[in-house]
């Protein structure tokens, strides 16, 4: 395994990358304080997305670019599954030394979250799920589509949500192949994403400019269900979810938080799959006293 790393300008997180089994992976890391993995969803949104520069106040934060994305490689073969993500995030923990790190994952990235727990028992000090889910499968896609209609209605005035939920039916039959045409369909959907869009701050327009995906042809699908196994996870977790999220909204919230013993549940009250960026203060007040209560 070998590392380099960049010099990074102020404010903008360090680039650093190593070789795990031939394969290049790039994380950033900005902050100090207690070592938090930050993990991205999709499969295939950049990191950049999931900067949080309130939470790089009070913790080292270390984004992943997951492999197949961004400046990491794509996987020989398309085999890109959750135990596979879970061992290069494990990979990365080890090589910066991190001793029991906190993982958050957002949406997919809280798949792999749950799935490092399971694989790598004892070796986090804490879980952040967030906007996530205990599934990837079929279930869960007819429950994204029941919420985007609820969404459609909520906002039957706004042809802007009309059009996000076919942008959606677009995306999931397959008609966004490439990067250029996910990026389009993403930039329809964009008002589902939050819980208010139209009451989004003037920030917005820089974190919307700044999203990109990654797109490897030779991804191979896969489904994955760990309902199962969550009662085996003995880890703090926090489980963050926005009332109005229709991609991993508050079902699967609750249902992670009555099978993982000891886990805490806070809804963001009419918030959407975006917290960080549609309420940061108060996103980083709940990551920020859930790491307080379980460092006691």
């Amino acid at each position: 395994m070998t590392a380099s790393n960049d010099k990074a300008s102020i404010g903008v997180p360090a680039m650093h990358e190593i070789v795990i089994d031939g394969v290049r992976q790039v994380y950033h890391i900005a902050g100090e304080g207690p070592v938090c993995l930050v993990h991205a969803g999709g499969p295939g949104f950049q990191w950049s997305y999931m900067r949080m520069p309130l939470l790089e106040k009070s913790m080292t934060v270390v984004y992943l670019e997951a492999v197949g994305t961004g400046n990491s490689d794509n996987l020989p073969g398309g085999e890109y599954t959750m135990p596979k993500y879970a061992y290069f995030a494990h990979q990365v923990a080890a090589h910066i030394g991190a001793h029991r790190p906190l993982f958050l994952g957002h949406s997919h990235g809280g798949f792999v979250g749950l799935q490092y727990a399971l694989d790598y028992p004892n070796e986090l000090g804490g879980l952040i799920l967030y906007s996530s889910a205990p599934c990837m499968n079929q279930e869960l896609g007819m429950e994204q589509v029941q919420q985007l209609e609820i969404f459609a209605q909520r906002w039957a005035d706004r042809p802007e949500a009309q059009d996000a939920k076919q942008a959606w039916m677009d995306m999931i039959t397959g008609k966004a192949r490439d990067r250029e045409a996910i990026l389009n369909v993403l930039g329809r959907l964009m008002p589902a994403f939050f819980g208010h869009f139209w009451r989004l701050p003037d920030a917005f327009g820089e974190w919307r400019a700044g999203l990109d995906f990654s797109v490897d042809p030779n991804r191979k699908p896969h489904t994955w269900d760990v309902r199962d196994d969550l009662e085996t996870i003995e880890l703090p977790t926090l489980i963050l979810a926005g009332e109005y999220d229709f991609n991993c909204g508050p079902r699967w919230a609750k249902e992670m938080d009555e099978k993982i013993p000891g886990s805490q549940l806070v809804i963001f009250e009419q918030g959407g799959h975006m917290n960080h960026v549609e309420t940061p203060q108060a996103f980083a007040e709940a990551v920020n006293d859930f790491v307080a209560r379980i460092s006691r």
